[in-house]
């Protein structure tokens, strides 16, 4: 019998496929949520106070809606900032205070998804199942 008469049964053995099986999924999943909306809610406090600082320092016209929106949201995000820092003009007082109180909103959703994930989220000696399937 030749080489090229040699026909198989079954051209390739069968194909088998490994799985990653994690338990705890659906809790990393809903902690990276959690975590994911607490740096969104946080940096949009930060760009808030940011807007406003510009706002300010570019002299924006404050009967505008616009102006008056952020600066009313401004003021209650300040974190009690507001009169901390009362040197120099109305401008370097808006640029010391909430640029200090959007450093902090930045610093608390970086530590707060910190203190969640080390909390909440499995360490490195997780347990991982690998899983062969024959297709």
């Amino acid at each position: 019998m030749a080489y090229r008469d040699y026909e198989p049964t079954r051209p390739y053995p069968p194909a088998e496929s490994e799985e990653v099986v994690e338990e705890g999924y659906t809790r990393i999943r809903v902690v990276r949520v959690i975590c994911t909306i607490i740096s969104a809610v946080c940096a949009i406090f930060a760009i808030v106070l940011l807007i406003h600082i510009f706002l300010v320092i570019g002299s924006a016209n404050p009967d505008n809606g616009f102006a008056q929106l952020i600066g009313a949201w401004a003021s209650g995000i300040t974190l009690g900032l507001s009169n901390l820092f009362t040197a120099g003009g109305e401008k370097v007082q808006t640029f010391l205070n909430e640029g200090l109180a959007a450093l902090l909103w930045l610093a608390i959703g970086g530590g707060l998804t910190a203190i969640i994930g080390r909390i909440f989220l499995p360490g490195p000696a997780r347990r991982i199942r690998y899983r062969r399937t024959v297709r």
